[in-house]
């Protein structure tokens, strides 16, 4: 079994972290360089830097905040919001992401997945895709949490793969920032329908939610933000807690 991944998550605004409850109550927690560079000396495996208004405004995620993220921190880091075309992609990798994350612009044009997949690698191309379960069904949403789409999660992260994602970030909009554990049902279903690693995201709050959703959710990673922003729970001592229940960490 390859080794599970930690990812802790950055959601910047106006140049800051922030952490909200149910993609709402939003408040600012730290300075994103600096947090992402304390993370990798604590042993995350690789970081997500989601700018969660980029699309809602019409922005760009600027890429001299991935240059400086680059500069201070030495593990691997995907960066995502605001491209919503080809060309937004090459100047973050060009500035020392690892990889890049689409979710609004690729529901809305997923043709875009085939483009940067084509033009990058799917190694490069995360599709990030949050959903909300309501109507007996888990329903896409798009432009940070605002914006209810027609689209299933299961049939979209399907195409998406088709198109050439190389992973999926899925995040249960129904437990984001509560703390009672991930969506593990969901992210099993993903992980056993899809041919690529699934990330999971929104809801992790005690160490044995990831020893959850590393066995009944089948996840490849988990991806976690206030836990390790307020100092919840350490990277270390997590990693310890999942070797104790023989799940796989570097």
């Amino acid at each position: 079994m390859l080794a599970k991944r930690i990812i802790p998550c950055l959601d910047i605004r106006d140049g800051q972290t922030v952490k909200g409850i149910n993609f709402l109550d939003i408040r600012e927690v730290g300075d994103p360089v600096e947090m992402g560079a304390e993370y990798a000396r604590e042993g995350a495996d690789e970081l997500v830097y989601l700018d969660i208004t980029a699309t809602h405004e019409e922005r760009n995620l600027f890429a001299n905040l991935v240059r400086r993220i680059a500069e201070h921190v030495n593990i691997p880091f995907t960066v995502g919001g605001g491209i919503r075309q080809l060309s937004d992609v090459d100047p973050l990798l060009n500035a020392g992401a690892d990889k890049v994350t689409i979710n609004s612009a690729a529901v809305k044009d997923p043709e875009l997945v085939n483009q940067i997949a084509r033009s990058y690698g799917s190694q490069f191309v995360v599709v990030a895709i949050d959903a909300k379960f309501e109507e007996d069904d888990w329903f896409v949403y798009v432009n940070g949490g605002r914006i209810k789409t027609g689209r299933r999660l299961f049939e979209w992260a399907r195409e998406a793969e088709q198109r050439g994602a190389g992973e999926i970030l899925f995040t249960s909009m129904n437990h984001d920032g509560t703390k009672n554990g991930y969506a593990n049902e969901a992210t099993a279903e993903l992980s056993t329908n899809l041919g690529i690693p699934v990330i999971a995201s929104g809801g992790a709050g005690k160490m044995n939610h990831f020893v959850d959703v590393f066995g009944q959710g089948a996840a490849d990673a988990a991806l976690a933000a206030s836990i390790f922003h307020f100092r919840e729970i350490g990277i270390q001592d997590l990693k310890n807690h999942l070797r104790i229940h023989n799940i796989p960490v570097r």
